[in-house]
Order: structure tokens, then sequence, then C-alpha cells
């Protein structure tokens, strides 16, 4: 092979990386160029008002576990979704809150708060409703999953492990919980091994439990299932189509199309 061949070759691939990144980036850069994320917000001003999602549990006496999504803060809102999961046990006044927060350094947060409180000014999406026995039942799973969640001293934005990496593993870890992530949930695909489970870190159940994912680290992968369709996963961030309700899916965007329905109660 001839030097100008090889140097031809390297700038075809060279032009294909950079093509490539380009694709990934429309989404992401047309949330900023349209302003539909603000850049210039301050965090201590930024509403973290209740969107009345969530039931009343003065009103509401069962059990309830609740999933959330919420663009993120800041420049991140541009490219994901922050996710938390709310529970309420029979009976309690109020709700507890769980998610990986990392304003400093990484922290399991487990609180009593607003379950759909806005996230510093962006409205939250309910992504799972579980109500009655079998929120009673998923509560007790998720508070083991949640003690036990192996990356608690670790994090990153990308690709992995963040807030929505500890999410998608406690729901993984929860078989009552299924919950259908929105494409632009970065992390969501990052799959952690666990005891027993040697192909555990590269494969594993769908977060909804209706099919099966490949992931490498949460940079390159695919999902197929009955609930969220057929992902790729290119460098941490999604393209899909969900055929169950029809809708595109793409980075920074979302989905286009029918709006995501959420879990059964």
């Amino acid at each position: 092979m001839t030097l100008p061949s090889v140097l031809r070759r390297l700038a075809l691939s060279i032009l294909a990386i950079a093509g490539l990144v380009a694709a990934l980036l429309l989404g992401p850069g047309y949330m900023l160029a349209s302003q539909r994320v603000a850049m210039d917000a301050d965090w201590r001003l930024a509403d973290r008002s209740a969107s009345g999602l969530a039931p009343d549990p003065a009103e509401v006496t069962e059990a309830v576990v609740q999933v959330y999504a919420a663009r993120a803060f800041g420049w991140r809102g541009a490219f994901g979704v922050h996710t938390w999961i709310a529970t309420k046990a029979k009976e309690a006044d109020r709700f507890q809150i769980h998610q990986v927060l990392s304003w400093r350094r990484p922290v399991v947060v487990s609180g009593f708060d607003a379950p759909d409180r806005r996230w510093y000014g962006n409205s939250p999406t309910l992504l799972a409703d579980l109500r009655g026995e079998r929120a009673s039942r998923a509560i007790l799973s998720i508070e083991r999953a949640v003690a036990n969640y192996p990356r608690a001293d670790r994090y990153r934005v990308w690709p992995g492990p963040n807030s929505n990496t500890f999410v998608a593993w406690v729901v993984r870890s929860v078989p009552a919980l299924a919950v259908d992530f929105p494409p632009t949930a970065i992390g969501k695909d990052y799959l952690i091994e666990t005891d027993g489970e040697a192909l555990s870190g590269w494969l594993s159940a769908a977060p909804s439990g209706t099919g099966y994912q490949l992931s490498l680290y949460g940079l390159l992968g695919v999902m197929v299932a009955a609930d969220e369709g057929i992902e790729w996963n290119v460098l941490g961030l999604t393209f899909g189509l969900d055929w169950q309700s029809p809708a595109l899916k793409l980075p920074g965007l979302g989905r286009i199309g029918m709006a995501q329905p959420s879990g059964a109660r």
C-alpha cells in the first residue's frame, strides 16, 4: 500500500468520525441555539416548586412508587435529563426521594421532599407509577437496592456512572418496577456488574423488563425491547425507534412523535 493511499484512507476515516460527531451534536446544538436550555440561570434562584404530578399523601393512603425525569440544569440539559425515584409507604404522610447528586462529590441521597419538584426550573415527566400492594413490595426492594448500589463513590457525567445509571440500576434490581427511560437519560446504558452474573457488565435486561441490551461501558450498544423499541447507543447518545408508541428517539431532542407513556399503576 502506497503512502498516498494510506493518507487518503486516513483522511476519509477522520472525515467519517467528524461527520458522526457532528450528527450526534445536532440535537444538543439545536437545544442550545433555540434557547430551550437556560444557560445563564442561577441555580440558587431556580424554581423548585412541586409540579402537581404526585398524589397528595393526605388524600392517598396507599403505597406509591414513582419515577421522574427532568432536563438537567445548565448546559447539561442540552444533552440529557436527571432522573429520581420517589416512594411513599402505606399510610405515610410524606414521600422519600432517592437519587444521586454530585455537586462536589458523588453521594446517594435518600431524603424526604416533594416527589414532583421542578429540577432547577425544569418541569418533570412521570415515567412510572405504582400503587397499592405492588408498590409496597417494590419499596422494600428499592430500599435494599439503594443501600447496595455499587458505584456510590463514583460519578461521571459522561458516559456514566451518573444519576441515571443509579436509577436504571435500581430499576433493573426491582422486578416490580419497569421503566421506559427517555433516550436523553445519558448513563442509563452504563451497565454495572452484579455478583454471580458474569455478563451483567455487558449484557442486561432492558429497564422495562421487556427485552435485552448489550452495552460497552455506556459508549456503544444496542437495545431491543417491546416497550423501548430499538435503541442504538453511540458514544453515550441514543438513536432509536419506538414502534409501540410510535416515535423517533434522537440525541438531545428526545422523542419525536407520540408522548412517552408512564408505567402502569
